[in-house]
C-alpha cells in the first residue's frame, strides 16, 4: 500500500509573526536575565520575576519587581540596555539595520513586518525611513548621553561613572522606559532642574512619535532650501494632542495638588514636579517624588493620562494620542449634529474613526476585567487605587507605580506581564491576530433601526 502522508502548513501573517518576534525575544530574555553571570553576587531571580523583567524590557515599561541597581551587575545593566533598545526602536527596525549590514535584499515580506512593526499604512519608502529613524534615535541618545555624562562629572569622582549613568539614562529617558540604575528612579535630582529638563526634553522626543520627527527634519531641510512644505493632517493632530495633554496634565495636577502634597512649596517646586509628572505619566516611568503621596483624585488623574499614553508609532503605549483625539472629535461632531468630522480643514476617514472606538472599546474591557482580575489574584491586600494604577501603568508600558509592583502574587505579574506586552505591540495588532479574512457575503440584508442609549 502507497503511505499517505498529510501535512498542513502554517501561514502566520505579518501580524502574527511580528508578536511572535517580541515574544520570542520575551522567552529568551528571561533565560538570559536569570543567569547568574548578570547578577550582583549571591542575588537570584524566579523564572517569574526574569519574564517580569524581560517583557518590562522589551515593552520599555519600567515597572520591576526588583532593585535593578541591587539585582544586575555591569553586564546585566548593558544587557538591559540593549532590551530598552530593540524593545524602543523596534525589533524590525534594528532587524532592517542587520540585514543592510549583512548586504540581505530587503524584500516584500521584510517591508510588510517593517510596516506593522511601525505602524505604518504603506510600504513605500520603508526601508529608508528605517534608516532614518535609527540615525535620528542614536544621534538623540547619543547627544543625550554626552549631555548627561558631562554634567554628571560633578556628581561622580571618575568621568567613567558619569558617562555610565549618563548614556543608560538617556537611552532610557528616549525609549521612554523609565529604568533606572540610581536606586531611586529620579529622587536624588528633585532638585536639580538641569537633568529633569533634560530628561523631559528626551521623554517628549521619544513619546511624540517618529513620523513626527521625521516631518520635522523635513521641514527644516525644505526651509533651508526655500521651498514649501506642509505638514500632514497625522502630525497636526498628534501633535496638538499630545501638548494640549500634556499642559492640561501639568495644569490638573498643580490645581489638584496645591492644597497637598504641592502646599508650602515654592513656585518652582510646583512647576517642575506638576510638569514632570505630567510628562512622565505619557510613558515615561521616572518620579522625581513618591506617586504614592498624592491624593487618590490626582492619582485617578494620572492614571487616565497614562492609558492615553504616547502617540502612535512611537516607544509608547497606551491607546495613543490620535485614538483619544478622534473619539473626542467624533463626540463633539455628534453634539453639534453634523455628519463628518473635521479637524485642520480635513475630513476625517470613517475607517479611523471606527478602528479609534473599536481601540477604545477593547481599552476599557481590557482595563476594566484586568482591575477586576488583579483585584482578585491579589485578596484584598491593595487599595483599589493602588490596583487601578498599577493597571493603568502598566498598559500604557508607563512604569510608573505606587510600590506595590515587587508584592504581588505570581498571578498577579503574570497579568501586569501580558498587559505591558499587548501595550508595547498595541490593541490593534493584538486584535488583528485573530482577523481572518472570510468569503465575501452572499446574501445582503436589509437593515433595521434599534434603540440606542
Amino acid at each position: 500500500m502507497k503511505k499517505i502522508t498529510l501535512t498542513k502548513k502554517i501561514r502566520l501573517t505579518s501580524v502574527q509573526i511580528i508578536v511572535l518576534a517580541y515574544f520570542t525575544a520575551a522567552l529568551l530574555g528571561t533565560i538570559l536575565f536569570s543567569l547568574p553571570i548578570f547578577h550582583r553576587e549571591g542575588v537570584e531571580m524566579s523564572i517569574v520575576d526574569a519574564f517580569f523583567t524581560s517583557v518590562s524590557a522589551i515593552s520599555v515599561t519600567g515597572l520591576t519587581v526588583v532593585n535593578t541597581t541591587e539585582t544586575f551587575n555591569t553586564a546585566g545593566t548593558i544587557l538591559l540596555a540593549i532590551y530598552l533598545q530593540f524593545g524602543g526602536i523596534g525589533i524590525m527596525t534594528l532587524g532592517t539595520f542587520i540585514w543592510i549590514v549583512m548586504g540581505r535584499k530587503i524584500g516584500l515580506k521584510e517591508r510588510q513586518l517593517i510596516m506593522i512593526d511601525q505602524n505604518r499604512t504603506n510600504l513605500s519608502g520603508l526601508v529608508k525611513l528605517m534608516k532614518i529613524v535609527l540615525g535620528m534615535a542614536f544621534t538623540i541618545e547619543v547627544v543625550g548621553g554626552f549631555i548627561l555624562g558631562t554634567y554628571f562629572l560633578r556628581y561622580y569622582s571618575t568621568w567613567y561613572e558619569a558617562y555610565y549613568y549618563g548614556f543608560f539614562h538617556a537611552l532610557s529617558a528616549y525609549t521612554n522606559a523609565g529604568f533606572d540604575i540610581f536606586g531611586d528612579s529620579l529622587l536624588s535630582y528633585s532638585h536639580d532642574y538641569f537633568v529633569q529638563a533634560v530628561m523631559i526634553i528626551l521623554l517628549v522626543l521619544g513619546a511624540i512619535g517618529f513620523p513626527v520627527l521625521i516631518e520635522v527634519r523635513e521641514y527644516l531641510i525644505t526651509k533651508q532650501n526655500k521651498r514649501n512644505f506642509r505638514f500632514s493632517l497625522y502630525t497636526k493632530l498628534t501633535t496638538t494632542t499630545f501638548f494640549l495633554l500634556l499642559v492640561l496634565g501639568a495644569i490638573g495636577i498643580l490645581i489638584l495638588e496645591n492644597h497637598h502634597f504641592l502646599n508650602g512649596l515654592t513656585w518652582h517646586e510646583k512647576f517642575f514636579y506638576s510638569l514632570f509628572n505630567s510628562v512622565t505619566a505619557r510613558n515615561g516611568g521616572f518620579s522625581t517624588m513618591d506617586v504614592s503621596l498624592f491624593m487618590p483624585h490626582t492619582l485617578f488623574f494620572i492614571s487616565l493620562l497614562m492609558i492615553v499614553g504616547a502617540s502612535p508609532s512611537s516607544v509608547g503605549g497606551g491607546i495613543r494620542t490620535t485614538t483619544f483625539a478622534v473619539v473626542i472629535l467624533t463626540l463633539f461632531t455628534f453634539t453639534k449634529g453634523r455628519k463628518e468630522v473635521r479637524v485642520f480643514k480635513r475630513r476625517l476617514d470613517d475607517e479611523d474613526i471606527l478602528r479609534s472606538f473599536v481601540v477604545f472599546s477593547a481599552a476599557s474591557v481590557l482595563l476594566g476585567t484586568s482591575i477586576i482580575l488583579l483585584d482578585a489574584f491579589e485578596g484584598g491586600s491593595f487599595s483599589l487605587m493602588e490596583v487601578i494604577f498599577e493597571v493603568s501603568s502598566a498598559f500604557g508600558t508607563t512604569g510608573l507605580s505606587m510600590g506595590i509592583t515587587s508584592s504581588l502574587s505570581d498571578a498577579g505579574k503574570l497579568l501586569i506581564t501580558a498587559l505591558m506586552f499587548i501595550g508595547r505591540i498595541g490593541l490593534l495588532s493584538l486584535l488583528f491576530i485573530f482577523k481572518r479574512e472570510g468569503p465575501k457575503a452572499k446574501i445582503t440584508y436589509p437593515s433595521e433601526k434599534i434603540i440606542i442609549g
